[in-house]
Parts: C-alpha cells; sequence; structure tokens
C-alpha cells in the first residue's frame, strides 16, 4: 500500500522528531559511562580524591541523560506499529530479532548493573562496584551494537530473501555483519564519545571561567581535551573510509552529500559551498576546488564519481537537506580538530586554564557534539531515501494505513509531552552540571574529608558524605563492612 503523500510526510517529521530527541541521550550516555569508568579506575590506582569527586559527579549526569534515553526509546518504538507498521509486516524478521538482542544482552546488563553502580557507594567493596560500572560501560557499547546493526542493514541490506512479500533470513552473519556495518559502529561509537567529552570540556569550562582551579575541574577540563585530540582526528578518518563504503554501496546519497549532478571524466571537483537547485539539476554558486572530490572521494586523481542524473528523479533524496547537513557535520569537525590542538599549544604554554578566551570557545563548543551528531544522522537517514530498506523497499510502502489527521494529533501530543517531560529533564541536567563536582553533594570539599579505597571498601576518610544519587547521609562509619 502506498501512503498518501501528506500523511506521509507527517509520518516522517512525527519519526525524525522522536529520533532526534531520543538519539542525544544515548549519545552523551556511551561516551560518560566509559568516562566514569576511566575515573573510577584512575581513584582506584591513586586514591586521589578528585577522581572519586568526577566519578560520583558525572554518574548524576549519566542518569538523568539514561533516564531520558530510554523513556523516548520506548515511544520511537512504539511508532513502529503506529505509523509504520507495513514496515514491521515486512522487515520485522530482521529488525524483530536484533531489538529483542539489544534488550536480552545490553539492557539487561545496564539494567542489573545500574542501581550498584549509582546507589552502591558504601554497600558494596570498591572492586565491586568498579565491576558494576564496568558493566554498564560495555552494556551502552552492546546496545550500539545491535542498534547499528539493524540500521546498517536498512542502508545496506544482505543475507535475505523475500518470501511471500516478507523478509526471510538466511544468514545472520550476513545480515548483522552487513557492508556499511563496520564503518557506521565505529562512526557512531567515536561520535559518542566526542559528544560526551564536549560536555565534560564545556563544564569544564564553565567553572573555570568562574575561578575554580581546583583538581577535580582542572582534571575534568583535561581529560575531555585528550579525548578530544584524541577521537575528532579519528572520527575524520572513519569518516573517509565510511565514504568510500557510501560511494560503493549508496552512490546516489554520496552524490547528494557533494551535490554532483554530471558524471565527469578526469577527476571530480570538490563542491565546498553551493545550493543544489533539484529542479535545473544544478548546484548554483558552487564553489569547486578541482580534482579534489576525486581525491577524497575515491583517493586518486581522476577518480569518478556517479553524478545524481544518472539515478532516476524518483529515487534521489533530497539534496539540498543532505548536502547542507554534511557540510554541519564536517564544519563542526575541523572546528573540534582545531580546538583540540589549540588546547595542545596552550597546555605547552601553561595556560591552559588560565585562558579566559580558550574556555569561552569550549564552552561555546560544547553543544556542537549534538549539533554534529544530529546532522550526522540527517545525512544518512535523509540520504537513504526515498528508500526505508535501501533498493528493497520504499518509505511511501512502510507506512500504516492512518490519516494525517491522526498523525496530526499524535505528532501534536508528542511535541508538547517531550517538552514538557524533556524540558524539566534537561533543566535538572544542566542545574547538575553548573553544581560541579564537589559542590553539588557528593562529597565534602574540607580538608580531610577525600576518599581513598580502604580494605577494598568505598569509605569516607573523617567527615560524612552523601552517597551519589541516593543522598544517604553516612555517618559515623570509618568501615564498611
Amino acid at each position: 500500500m502506498t501512503a498518501v503523500p501528506e500523511a506521509l510526510d507527517l509520518a516522517r517529521l512525527q519519526f525524525a522528531f522522536t529520533v532526534s530527541f531520543h538519539i542525544v541521550f544515548p549519545a552523551v550516555s556511551i561516551g560518560l559511562a566509559s568516562f566514569i569508568a576511566v575515573l573510577e579506575g584512575l581513584w582506584l590506582k591513586t586514591g586521589k580524591p578528585h577522581y572519586l569527586d568526577l566519578c560520583r559527579f558525572w554518574s548524576k549526569a549519566f542518569a538523568v541523560c539514561f533516564g531520558m534515553g530510554v523513556v523516548s526509546g520506548v515511544v520511537m518504538a512504539y511508532q513502529f506499529g503506529t505509523n509504520w507498521s507495513g514496515f514491521s509486516s515486512f522487515a520485522g524478521a530482521v529488525t524483530g530479532p536484533l531489538l529483542t538482542y539489544e534488550v536480552m544482552t545490553a539492557f539487561f546488563l545496564e539494567a542489573g548493573f545500574l542501581g550498584i553502580m549509582l546507589f552502591g557507594w558504601n554497600r558494596v567493596s570498591a572492586r565491586a562496584h568498579f565491576a558494576a560500572t564496568l558493566c554498564v560501560a560495555i552494556g551502552t557499547l552492546i546496545s550500539t551494537f545491535w542498534i547499528l546493526a539493524s540500521n546498517s542493514w536498512m542502508q545496506t541490506p544482505q543475507g535475505f530473501e523475500i518470501v511471500d512479500g516478507r523478509v526471510v533470513v538466511l544468514s545472520w552473519w550476513d545480515v548483522i555483519f552487513n557492508p556499511s556495518f563496520p564503518y557506521r559502529l565505529a562512526h557512531m561509537s567515536i561520535a559518542a564519545f566526542v559528544v560526551a567529552a564536549l560536555v565534560v570540556a564545556g563544564t569544564g569550562a564553565w567553572h573555570l571561567l568562574r575561578g575554580r582551579r581546583d583538581p577535580a575541574v582542572k582534571t575534568m577540563f583535561s581529560m575531555a581535551m585528550w579525548l578530544l585530540l584524541i577521537f575528532a582526528p579519528l572520527q575524520a578518518f572513519v569518516g573517509d573510509l565510511h565514504g568510500l563504503n557510501t560511494r560503493e554501496h549508496q552512490p546516489a546519497k554520496l552524490a547528494a552529500m557533494e551535490g554532483l549532478w554530471e558524471t565527469k571524466t578526469g577527476g571530480t571537483p570538490l563542491n565546498l559551498f553551493g545550493w543544489p537547485d533539484m529542479e535545473a539539476e544544478t548546484t548554483r554558486y558552487a564553489l569547486e576546488i578541482p580534482h579534489l572530490g576525486s581525491l577524497i572521494l575515491t583517493h586518486s586523481w581522476d577518480g569518478e564519481i556517479r553524478g545524481l542524473k544518472e539515478f532516476p528523479k524518483d529515487e534521489r533524496p533530497n539534496v539540498p537537506l543532505v548536502f547542507w547537513s554534511f557540510r554541519i557535520m564536517v564544519g563542526l569537525g575541523v572546528a573540534m580538530i582545531a580546538a583540540a590542538i589549540a588546547a595542545v599549544w596552550l597546555r605547552r604554554r601553561g595556560t591552559l586554564f588560565t585562558s579566559r578566551n580558550f574556555a569561552r570557545v569550549m564552552l561555546a563548543l560544547s553543544p556542537t557534539g549534538f549539533v554534529a551528531l544530529l546532522a550526522g544522522w540527517v545525512t544518512t537517514e535523509a540520504g537513504r531515501q526515498p528508500w526505508v530498506v535501501y533498493g528493497v523497499m520504499r518509505t511511501a510502502h512502510a507506512m500504516s494505513p492512518v490519516s494525517a489527521q491522526q498523525v496530526q494529533v499524535s505528532l501534536l501530543i508528542l511535541v508538547l509531552a517531550y517538552f514538557l517531560v524533556f524540558g524539566t529533564g534537561v533543566y535538572y541536567l544542566l542545574k547538575i552540571l553548573r553544581g560541579g563536582p564537589g559542590l553539588s553533594g557528593e562529597s565534602s570539599r574540607a580538608p580531610g574529608n577525600g576518599h581513598t579505597p580502604h580494605d577494598g571498601h568505598l569509605v569516607p576518610q573523617a567527615a560524612p558524605a552523601m552517597s551519589g544519587l541516593s543522598g544517604r547521609m553516612d555517618t559515623d562509619r570509618a568501615h564498611a563492612t
């Protein structure tokens, strides 16, 4: 069944709205979980109290992001039944088991150890608590594996046949490890670490600008800049490999990303900027660099890239949307790499923590990780159109038999609910971040009130301390047994 155009556009808008809200929370959760595990490991190794302060502080932020990610993910999943039953009926044999595997492995692992991670301070041994934190961090990465396996199969489907109008799996290995999966898994995982690094850096910059120079603030800012120096260039490298894979398996998407209409021999230029005109089939006001498109996209001076005119008009994506979302992602990536390099220069000069201009830059860059992440997903998903399963099932055939009015009502309800619930959640998250480590109640900052591992348990050395999110006062306990 082919959907009514108005209803289809509204359904796509609704899914884009919910998935855009959803993706930012798992992304920062993935990065923060690993960051917290590293902090706790450093505390266990060194006994320095500021690592514990940071661990407890970022655990609070992680808990908020994790909770909002779960809520938004449930709502998003319901849409497969309400708006996209055609897709569920057609491809449920692939997407259903993969989502089940995620729940049975990743979600159960996270849910089983999250309580210990958040509320287990002074209730379990230090090693047991660290193991729980590691399990939560590993669980977030396993979740990424299954979700990206499902989405990547929709981009580059293989390992199946169609029987009576439905997908039948022939090889789960081929389904999971489809051609785009390794690149997209790496690209998304690194993106999560970049997002988290920028959030941590922005939080550190906020407190540096307000005169805090204590070890906790300086440590998290320093670690965030090292992480950005590692992962931002690595993301560019993986993105290049992903581009080569896209050229092979989704050439129309690549042509839209580059604003290329003609297949040129002898070298393809790179369109830095311009305005793709889908009616005239040209990119207006294009600023071109000769041969650079071939060099980047084929790794050869004269490599050929197929233009959009080689594809039927009804099989082309929204070219301006894909073209500009890709440039937003790349442009912000360049800014991140530049900031990471600048941090190295400031570190060598000994002014990393005292340069107010750089702190302002990092505070401004803090949300750009989310913007780049969303721009990348727009490039990926809008570039796949008009297919929901690339080359196999059109998006128009995937929709449920619902009217435009029904989708309008549900979209309005979701918009109101999301802004209420997630507006409150984001407000609380920002309140936590503004409080900063050591000032949010997770530990006393007075001398002698630090925390060290003691006989394998998590204990205060002297004065009482707040225990994680529970707010439980641990009084008169010199040894937690």
